[in-house]
């Protein structure tokens, strides 16, 4: 008989995140360092993801617990899944994150420098949309890291017409450990897996290299502006600080529009 499914679930949760420990940790840290460096440059690390990678790139920020100097990306048109049929549909959305040449359109809207760092989110890392971005950001001098599973990298298949995936395009290689096709509880009598475990472990490696970069950050006597719940600070001070949180974001970013 299967392994109960909730135990199957926690199971392989546990298992990536131990895999992430053993084997995530140089390469964690060597993304804040990166990031930090970017951000006390007055620079931005870009997030971009598109479909279910969306929920990593808004677990950077904003979210409670984050902090400006990193700029979410997220197209509506490859992101927007609540009407899954008709206009604006899920059909639409897988196909328009395959179409060629994306990448250049997408940075002519920003005024980048080369120290600008991307990460770049894709689970299989083969959508073509998020490729051509992380090889156009390149192109324009900047460092690229990948948050990706190489098991399922392993068995999927590029959609992007140089054959390569995202990272073989990246600097740096954050490996979230997701298993092949990423579903990882099997029912008895159900032909496919379900309960897709990315989730968990990506959005793990998100916080892991946010609190680092906070860290170094701090360190550098830059303390970052973090959007704070009032069960930390009393009501006053978090409603202030989510005031000057959004006040430095949309000062950093201005960079970007000169």
């Amino acid at each position: 008989m299967t392994e109960d499914v909730l135990s199957q679930y926690l199971r392989a949760a546990r298992a990536g995140l131990d895999a992430i420990e053993a084997t995530q940790l140089p390469a964690t840290r060597q993304a804040a360092r990166l990031f930090a460096d970017a951000i006390l440059a007055d620079r931005l690390v870009h997030v971009f993801g598109t479909g279910h990678s969306r929920m990593a790139v808004e677990e950077m920020f904003p979210r409670y617990g984050s902090f400006p100097g990193f700029h979410p990306i997220v197209e509506l048109s490859m992101s927007f899944h609540n009407p899954v049929v008709g206009a604006n549909g899920q059909r639409q959305a897988m196909f328009l994150e395959n179409v060629q040449g994306f990448g250049p359109v997408l940075w002519r809207n920003f005024a980048t420098s080369p120290a600008d760092v991307l990460l770049a989110v894709s689970s299989s890392g083969c959508n073509a949309v998020t490729i051509d971005v992380a090889a156009e950001a390149k192109r324009l001098g900047m460092t690229v890291v990948a948050l990706t599973s190489l098991a399922n990298a392993a068995v999927s298949t590029s959609k992007h017409e140089s054959g390569r995936k995202l990272h073989e395009i990246a600097d740096l290689v954050l490996d979230h450990k997701a298993p092949p096709g990423d579903s990882s509880v099997w029912v008895d009598g159900l032909e496919t897996p379900v309960s897709p475990l990315s989730s968990v472990t990506g959005c793990a490696l998100i916080n892991m290299v946010k609190a680092e970069t906070a860290r170094l950050l701090t360190e550098a006597g830059r303390p970052p502006k973090v959007l704070t719940s009032a069960c930390h600070l009393g009501p006053d001070r978090a409603r202030a600080l989510f005031e000057e949180t959004y006040d430095d974001y949309r000062r950093r970013i201005g960079v970007l529009y000169r």
